[in-house]
């Protein structure tokens, strides 16, 4: 049996106080603000990780320990969110890798244009990935999750983890050539 760790002592104790909440929104706001401004950009994040976190504090009495971590479970909720503005997304990569080529209509400072640059060739192939690999994708290079964190966030075995990051490593590969994995920053399992 595993003892509980500080995060889930204070969500079920919300049950009975609510205000124990905020010291999981403290614990946790700014891994999961981090992770959706990578997803989603820094504007929409703001509000993501508001509903993210409302959504926890309402669906809280459905908390499962038995399925993973609170941090997990709020990493579940914050990609869900996510497939909601999943076409937004995806948008959003195809105009990165348009800004980055210089094409009619995009105007930009030469910072941004250079960092768009860098940015994307990698962004059009995460945007190329169908939505469960990008999932996986980004759970663990943008948030930093290990590979049982990604299984319980999106509640999928581990094996599914590996296979679908592997799939989109060699997709990379082939699009990127030759350049470090860009895709490997929270891969090491726990």
């Amino acid at each position: 049996m595993t003892v509980p760790d500080e995060d889930e002592k204070d969500l079920l104790a919300s049950l009975a106080d609510s205000s124990r909440f905020t010291q999981v929104f403290e614990r946790r706001v700014h891994e999961i603000h981090r992770y959706l401004a990578f997803r989603v950009g820094c504007d929409l994040a703001d509000d993501l990780t508001a509903e993210t976190f409302l959504r926890a504090f309402k669906g809280r009495v459905n908390y499962n320990p038995s399925k993973g971590s609170v941090s997990a479970w709020l990493f579940g909720i914050a990609t869900n969110l996510v497939r909601h503005h999943r076409r937004d997304e995806q948008r959003r990569f195809r105009l990165d890798h348009a800004a980055a080529l210089g094409e009619p209509g995009f105007s930009a400072d030469e910072d941004f244009t250079e960092k768009m640059a860098r940015r994307s060739e990698l962004n059009k192939a995460i945007a190329d990935l169908d939505r469960k690999t990008r999932d996986v994708v980004l759970l663990v290079a943008g948030a930093g999750l290990t590979y049982e964190e990604t299984a319980a966030a999106l509640a999928i075995p581990v094996g599914t983890v590996r296979s679908r990051l592997s799939r989109a490593r060699g997709r990379a590969r082939l699009r990127l050539g030759s350049q470090p994995d860009p895709l490997t920053k929270g891969a090491g399992s726990s």
